[in-house]
């Protein structure tokens, strides 16, 4: 019998508990996967083999009150033209019939209200749905709508041709953003056409495993670029006139002020993209030409905060692992923006993350909702910085405490005093190697007793391309190249070393995805000597490797050697 008292937040999963097709605490982990990894619902009961997905699917029909089917039959032409590609990928349906005042749509989910909405506004008719296996609505996108690797470019061109027949006035309205219309700027933003080109980009951008989405206007031109495994990649530029109404519309989204183009604008969107949340991070700038907006995907879906899944060395892992569990100390993570710093941050969090200590981080800004853990978002702007978020956090009872940044020698003394007082505290440093982060506290005015005496760890990492496993060639390297690497050819012995050839799996490039490399500095006794006489970096490197760290560059060559990347990564990485 179902709990009758029981309730949760999502209807669907309420009316399977109701159903008794869930227990109460699958329920609860299901949702609670869902909310941490922002997986659907969908993707999380099938995972969890809750249930089998024709029970699923039934259950999403019951929900919705309509049929469930099969999407085999032959579709019109025109009806798969009347749903644009860029609206069908992001909303995971297909046109499955339609009359002259409603499209019916084969979907696999329940969709979202904001989906339905969206969805009613740019198709201009009323939406129903019927509910269909997740194999049929794949194998008819690919059927009905091609590869993916295109659309961008044929909605371009439909954007386009549809903006010429239906006469839109955008061209004429968004030349100069000092004298347009707001009205006009809110209709040109909103209008279906810039509403689909905006979300086939977001979608694109996800599906192609971007970081950030670059809108750049230019004089004669308008830029949109993609960051995939930390390089840029330009997409075909929409034409120059629309880049106020498109970068409106990202504006309108995200909850940022369209009228105000003078002054930079913090904002984010979250959106439901074919099946998974995905948080966007939106910063626009005003530059001569326009503003620019860049937009930081945090796809939780795509990002692993498992200690275990970042990529650790065995030996870092024990070391690491062994160190996050102390009682008190801090450990610091180093290296340059976008090196992965706060993923194995975060990572180390939810492993120490137990109902019998209490968290509390303060982050510029907060990147991942993590539960159970209490984030506070830093505002410069109203005084409301690292140092003082730190030293109210010490009045809140914490057992472990994560600085986003030591920024100033401020924060640092906040940092080791409450180390010092018996709380474990994480936090991050911009310093080329884990032996740097300590001549840079020293330089910040941190006394040196105090650091020897605090510091359990410092962990500096980079990010690296990784070969693309479909065009991945071996070859044997030259005799420079190991002298680069200060390899000998008895080090390598008759091990080939690899690149990619480039293919479309990987753009072209020859890599596709990022691993990371490491060095972990473990502080003992010989290394807090060194500290306290305020030796310089070099020596303490020197010190340390002499006591078993190895170094970025060593981690790197281990990563060459094991066929996961090329020299040309590690030699500009390290």
């Amino acid at each position: 019998m179902p709990d009758s008292t029981f309730q949760i937040e999502d209807p669907l999963l309420q009316q399977l508990h109701d159903e008794g097709k869930l227990r109460p605490e699958q329920c609860e982990e299901i949702f609670d996967e869902h909310e941490r990894t922002g997986k659907s619902i969908r993707n999380v009961v099938l995972d969890m083999e809750a249930l089998k997905e024709e029970d699923y699917l039934k259950a999403v029909a019951n929900h919705l009150g309509c049929e469930m089917t099969h999407v085999d039959q032959e579709i019109d032409p025109k009806l798969i033209k009347s749903v644009p590609v860029g609206v069908a990928r992001m909303y995971n349906v297909i046109p499955y019939r339609a009359d002259d005042e409603t499209v019916t749509l084969a979907v696999c989910d329940v969709p979202s209200p904001a989906a339905v909405d969206e969805l009613l506004f740019v198709l201009s008719r009323d939406v129903s749905f019927v509910v269909a296996p997740h194999e049929d609505i794949e194998a008819a996108m690919t059927r009905y709508y091609g590869e993916e690797s295109g659309s961008v470019n044929d909605l371009l061109s439909a954007l386009e041709s549809e903006l010429e027949e239906t006469g839109d006035r955008v061209e004429n309205r968004s030349i100069d953003a000092d004298t347009v219309d707001l009205e006009d700027l809110q209709e040109a933003a909103s209008s279906a056409p810039v509403i689909r080109f905006v979300n086939l980009v977001l979608y694109q951008a996800v599906k192609d495993r971007a970081s950030d989405v670059h809108f750049e206007p230019f004089e004669d031109e308008f830029k949109i670029r993609y960051r995939v495994d930390g390089a840029l990649y330009e997409m075909s530029p929409p034409p120059k006139h629309l880049a106020l109404p498109i970068i409106s519309r990202v504006k309108v989204i995200a909850g940022l002020n369209i009228a105000e183009h003078r002054l930079p604008q913090d904002g984010r969107i979250q959106l439901n993209v074919a099946g998974s949340t995905i948080d966007f991070r939106v910063s626009s700038l005003p530059t001569q030409f326009g503003e620019s907006v860049v937009l930081r995907i945090l796809d939780k879906t795509n990002v692993s905060l498992d200690l275990d899944n970042i990529g650790l060395p065995e030996d870092i892992y024990d070391s690491f692992t062994d160190d996050i569990e102390k009682p008190n100390g801090i450990i610091i993570a180093t290296g340059p923006t976008g090196s992965g710093k706060t993923t194995t941050l975060y990572s180390a969090m939810r492993r120490v993350n137990s109902i019998d200590r209490k968290l509390l981080t303060a982050e510029d800004p907060v990147e991942y909702d993590m539960e159970g853990i209490i984030q506070v978002p830093i505002n410069e702007g109203i005084g409301l910085s690292f140092a003082g978020i730190l030293r109210n956090f010490l009045r809140q009872d914490p057992d472990i405490i994560l600085v986003g940044e030591i920024r100033d020698l401020e924060t640092a003394q906040i940092a080791i005093q409450a180390s010092l007082t018996g709380h474990l505290v994480f936090s991050t440093l911009h310093t080329n190697d884990a032996p740097g982060a300590i001549t840079r506290l020293i330089d910040m005015g941190a006394e040196p007793f105090l650091i020897s005496s605090t510091l359990e760890g410092v962990i500096a990492q980079r990010l690296i391309r990784t070969i693309c496993p479909g065009c991945k060639k071996p070859y044997t390297p030259e005799d420079a190249l190991l002298e680069e690497l200060n390899l000998s050819r008895a080090d390598v012995g008759d091990n080939p070393f690899y690149f990619g050839e480039g293919c479309n799996m990987c753009n072209f490039t020859g890599y596709r995805g990022r691993r990371g490399i490491f060095e972990y500095l473990r502080m003992n006794e010989p290394l807090r000597e060194l500290v306290n006489q305020r030796s310089a970096t070099v020596k303490l490197r020197n010190k340390a490797t002499e006591l078993g760290m190895r170094t970025l560059r060593e981690d790197g060559i281990r990563c060459i050697l094991d066929g996961y990347t090329t020299p040309d990564e590690v030699l500009r990485y390290t």
